[in-house]
């Protein structure tokens, strides 16, 4: 059976934006999705996030499939890094990730940022366990600067799609469907 894991980002919940739609679209196509609701949304924390994945998702295969938003997208890389080496997914699709913030409004923010930022990514590992990625990012996104599309194009051969003045592709922005998305996941299992 394919599934699919949609994660959320920092202050997301389960039926924020485009995920309720995304859920329903795929389970039309035959996926089981799954939304969890990540741990201390307001205060993500690395440890947490990966611990709290591995518990939920459980055995993955290459039926396995990955949506992330903004941090979700860091959770889900940090995640692969502590699967065994054999272990594969089908695909994985990045929305509006980063690896660089800019314009972050409080030193409460940088604070929690700080250890996603810091904390390096084993590119090579994630790159191993999720085999084909795409990245999609939104042209006037006010905290991730597009260096960041660079970045997930060289360390992870991500294909990059770009979607117009969709702000960071969240609920805030009013974004409730996002074609590109459910086109990327389905190109995976074609």
């Amino acid at each position: 059976m394919k599934r699919v894991f949609i994660i959320h980002g920092w202050d997301g919940y389960l039926d924020e934006g485009w995920f309720p739609w995304l859920k329903r679209e795929l389970e039309k196509k035959g996926f089981q999705v799954y939304i969890p609701a990540m741990p201390n949304p307001a205060e993500p924390i690395i440890k947490s996030w990966v611990s709290f994945l591995s518990k939920t998702v459980g055995d993955v295969d290459k039926e396995t499939f990955f949506v992330g938003h903004s941090i979700g997208c860091q959770a889900i890389m940090r995640y692969f890094e502590t699967l065994p080496d054999n272990k594969r997914v089908g695909g994985v699709v990045f929305v509006a990730g980063w690896f660089t913030l800019s314009d972050l409004e409080t030193d409460e923010d940088r604070r929690v940022a700080r250890p996603w930022v810091e904390t390096p990514v084993n590119f090579q590992k994630v790159k191993s366990i999720g085999r084909n990625f795409t990245y999609i990012f939104s042209d006037n996104d006010p905290v991730v600067p597009t260096s960041n599309r660079d970045i997930f194009r060289e360390k992870l051969d991500s294909k990059i799609l770009v979607e117009h003045n969709k702000g960071h592709i969240g609920g805030a922005d009013g974004i409730t469907e996002l074609l590109s998305v459910l086109g990327a996941i389905l190109n995976f299992v074609k």
